[in-house]
């Protein structure tokens, strides 16, 4: 009944493109993909029947469905071409599937036909299985639109009815003949036909409107974050202004510019300090993360010496390496290496590796920063001897806003974006970044970049060597 309903609901509107363009176009793709498929079946179908019966009929049938998969072929490349829009082109493509359905199924037909009728005795089990193997066939691959597959299968429907009756006129035989048997059994292969191409078209719809349903909610899932992305990008850009100021008066005033402060005043105002650059920090990565997943952070690439590069990110930390007692150390090989890359979004991710480090060593420890090519690539690794870092824990230490350590009573801070800023910095720069740990013992955190070699590479920049315990006083982001 639910099959006869949906016949007549759709009976008007055949021919009527709407809506249709996905379905048009997965029929279309499907031409061209089985092709060679179809071919093998029907080529196997002629070599029988040349070979048992009448060739010059099996010849002549094969040359005509090669016509019609010529005519398939180039119907498949003008369908893909319509862009959904054109209702006049829609229809002709539907009208062109229509008559090339026709004549396909016919020829087809003709084929089982003509063995049928060259059968005398011993029933007709080939052509009737060669007709079953392609209705079969049409109910797999042509439930994209209801239409032709209806279309299709009536014509071979009719061939089975015609082999079916073909004994039952040559014969006329009593019923309890076995060419009845064969009959009623052709009509319950008939039913069959009907019941398995409904089935197949209902999970088609049923797939088809999941993945209308699926690209429905990517779509909001999308503009949600382009609203989350401007919402965050707005209340940063509010917030740094303001901020800016406030830590700068509050800088101002624990440097004595402003004159002696009690001893409780001047306490206060260190906190206020150390949580407005802390808030500065945050704000930076936030304006940074939203820039990156807009596609807007430019980045200017250039040939980069990796060891002045590195000696760079070593200075800028080296304040927040003297506050927490951590030596910083160097292992440089080869020198020259050079990479492509933009030197300030570079330095910040190794700042962001080198603060991450130092945060997670033990007072008095050491973090080691090495360089060393490797073929065609040039690793970068910061090493510490810290607490470690779980196993399957890669989802946290990248992701934004988590910390492998959530608990309120964990030892250190930090936004949580540092190291997916990192990653997203890395990949920027065709990279590739990557940890080993072990708790208890320690992390290393590596990049490799493909290396510049030949007239590309800038000449060798002297950089000047490091002390063991360094004292510039600048303070990063971390993660």
């Amino acid at each position: 009944m639910t099959f006869l309903t949906t016949l007549r609901a759709g009976s008007s509107d055949w021919f009527d493109p709407r809506g249709r363009e996905q379905q048009l176009k997965e029929y279309a793709g499907l031409l061209n993909q089985l092709i060679w498929k179809r071919q093998t079946s029907f080529l196997a179908a002629v070599v029988l029947a040349a070979a048992y019966f009448d060739t010059l009929v099996a010849l002549l049938c094969y040359v005509f469905v090669l016509f019609t998969e010529f005519l398939d072929e180039r119907l498949g490349r003008f369908a893909r071409s319509w862009d959904g829009e054109d209702p006049v082109m829609g229809r002709r493509i539907l009208r062109r599937i229509a008559f090339n359905t026709v004549l396909s199924a016919i020829g087809v037909c003709s084929f089982v036909i003509s063995i049928a009728i060259q059968q005398t005795s011993g029933g007709h089990f080939t052509p009737l299985f060669i007709l079953f193997s392609a209705s079969l066939f049409a109910a797999m691959y042509n439930s994209q639109i209801l239409s032709i597959l209806i279309l299709r299968l009536s014509i071979y429907l009719a061939g089975f009815v015609f082999v079916a009756f073909l004994d039952v006129f040559r014969y006329a035989p009593p019923l309890k003949s076995t060419v009845w048997l064969e009959f009623f059994t052709i009509i319950f292969v008939i039913y069959f036909l009907i019941d398995i191409s409904w089935k197949f078209y209902l999970g088609y719809r049923r797939n088809l409107e999941q993945m209308k349903l699926v690209e429905k909610e990517a779509e909001l899932a999308r503009a949600a974050l382009a609203v989350k992305s401007q919402f965050v990008s707005v209340v940063s850009h509010e917030l740094r202004t303001p901020l800016t100021s406030i830590k700068g008066s509050i800088d101002l005033i624990n440097s004595g510019a402003v004159g002696e402060l009690p001893q409780k005043a001047r306490s206060l105002l260190e906190i206020a300090g150390r949580n407005s650059h802390r808030l500065a920090l945050l704000i930076d990565d936030l304006l940074d993360l939203q820039k990156m997943e807009a596609g807007e952070m430019s980045f200017r690439f250039e040939p980069l010496d990796v060891h002045a590069t590195i000696h760079e990110a070593i200075e800028s930390t080296s304040g927040f390496a003297t506050k927490l007692g951590i030596h910083v150390q160097t292992e440089l090989e080869a020198p020259g290496c050079t990479i492509m890359g933009d030197r300030n979004r570079l330095v910040q991710a190794l700042q962001n590796l080198l603060s991450n480090a130092m945060k997670f060593s033990n007072e008095g420890g050491t973090v080691t920063v090495s360089a060393r090519p490797i073929g065609s690539r040039v690793r970068v690794s910061v090493r510490d001897r810290g607490v470690g870092i779980p196993e399957g824990a890669e989802d946290r230490v990248f992701g934004k806003f988590t910390q492998v350590d959530s608990s309120e009573k964990r030892k250190v801070g930090g936004t949580g974006l540092g190291l997916n800023i990192t990653k997203q910095i890395a990949e920027r720069h065709d990279a590739t970044i990557e940890y080993e740990s072990e708790l208890g013992t320690g992390t290393v955190f590596y990049m490799e970049f493909n290396r510049v070699t030949g007239s590309e590479a800038p000449e060798e920049v002297p950089v000047r060597p490091q002390p063991a315990r360094l004292t510039v006083a600048s303070a990063v982001g971390t993660q």
